[in-house]
């Protein structure tokens, strides 16, 4: 994950525009001193900026002995490997470096509120196995906390591993997470989650560094990190039990302060009096989720219960289950306008339960004529290609940021 520092932008010429701002002009001069230590190095390889010692010693400016040492290091920890030759610039290839994805695991858990998936990956988010965990948000924190600790021994036992195996955990759940303690924060579908302490109840049972984050936040990063990486900007919007936006500025997730950002199943609309779950009429999340559509589907008569009846209803094409779907849209493309406007993203992922052709067709139908052409002339608004693996992946690549940082591995090495 690369993060761009606009105070180190090259100002492009010996001579500054006139219309450059001074400040930024003064901070973009400023010399800053280059970090070099052996988590800096593996961070070059890890992001495919560097792979070979030539390149390395070329981008950090290290002497060849520093070099080497730096490297011998991360190969004695086993954090990467060597992985046949790169690209020859006269002379013997020189030889490429990787990281090495194989080292360890991390169990990773998407939770939802009728039931959750769990899954085994390798360094890079690829799944290795999952399973299928029917457990309800609404029987607390304990009942569904203590399932998936038992799923993470029960898959690593299918894989012939051991917790010595597993670096890390990651779990997604639906609702706002403080980015500071990892604690869900007043999440409106989460009936007595507020605060609790995710980390410290499973570290009992499994005594690793666990990592906690929103859904959508996760599966944004997944989309992000795996579909487009090279996108500046992108939004994802997951439309289930209830709404939620993830927002990924820069390669990284944007939290916002205490983990608010892209909750935009509370925002309000004009004329909406609907009773939400969070206490509020008019809410988006009360006329446009997987929720509200199912309760209006089951008033017509249809078998129409949870998302997973949606889906089902979907992929019949029962045509009230997609012209309900598509008045959906067009309630969260009024939201997405505004977010669109804000945020300016090149990607909108549409997924979820409800995300279908119908559901982009209705957020379409009102986004566009309620945005600025400057704000979507570049937008691209398109379905999952992750779908459900979205959130497994996204929260694997997280955890592995977490734990193989410049700051965690030079402190790691240097102790």
């Amino acid at each position: 994950m690369t993060h761009v520092d606009p105070t180190r932008a090259k100002i492009g010429g010996a001579h500054p525009r006139k219309d450059q701002p001074v400040l930024a002009l003064a901070l973009a001069t400023q010399k800053r001193p280059v970090r070099s230590g052996p988590g800096d190095v593996l961070q070059l390889i890890r992001l495919n900026e560097a792979n070979t010692r030539k390149d390395l010693q070329d981008t950090t400016g290290l002497s060849r002995m520093t070099l080497a040492q730096r490297v011998d290091s991360l190969l004695a920890a086993g954090l990467i490997r060597e992985a046949g030759e790169g690209k020859a610039t006269g002379g013997r290839r020189p030889s490429r470096l990787e990281f090495d994805v194989d080292r360890s695991l991390i169990a990773v858990a998407s939770v939802d509120t009728t039931h959750s998936r769990t899954a085994l990956t390798n360094l890079d988010g690829t799944i290795h196995v999952v399973e299928e965990l029917e457990v309800a948000l609404s029987t607390g924190p304990e009942a569904v906390l203590n399932e998936l600790a038992a799923s993470f021994l029960r898959l690593l036992e299918q894989t012939d591993s051991s917790l010595a195996d597993l670096s890390g955990i990651g779990i997604s759940v639906p609702g706002p997470v403080d980015p500071n303690t990892g604690r869900p924060s007043q999440p409106p579908i989460m009936p007595g989650w507020d605060a609790y302490p995710i980390i410290e109840h499973l570290q009992e049972a499994l005594p690793v560094p666990v990592f906690v984050e929103n859904d959508a936040d996760a599966m944004a990063y997944g989309e992000h990190s795996v579909v487009f990486p090279d996108c500046a900007a992108l939004c994802l919007v997951k439309v289930s039990t209830g709404i939620g936006t993830g927002v990924v500025i820069g390669g990284a997730v944007y939290h916002g302060v205490d983990g608010g950002a892209g909750d935009i199943g509370h925002i309000r609309l004009a004329g909406e009096t609907a009773l939400c779950q969070c206490g509020s009429r008019g809410c988006l999340a009360s006329v446009a989720s997987g929720r509200a559509v199912a309760a209006e589907l089951a008033a017509m008569g249809l078998d129409a219960h949870s998302g997973r009846d949606l889906r089902r209803l979907i992929a019949e094409g029962s045509a009230e289950t997609l012209s309900s779907i598509h008045e959906a849209g067009r309630k969260i493309g009024e939201v997405m306008a505004i977010v669109v406007s804000v945020v300016n993203p090149g990607v909108l992922v549409i997924s979820g339960d409800l995300a279908s052709s119908a559901l982009i067709a209705g957020i379409r139908e009102t986004l566009y004529p309620r945005s600025l052409a400057r704000a979507t002339r570049n937008l691209e608004i398109r379905l999952s290609s992750l779908d459900e693996n979205a959130g497994l992946i996204g929260m694997a690549r997280l955890v592995v940021n977490h734990l193989f940082s410049a700051d965690e591995i030079n402190r790691r090495l240097s102790t």
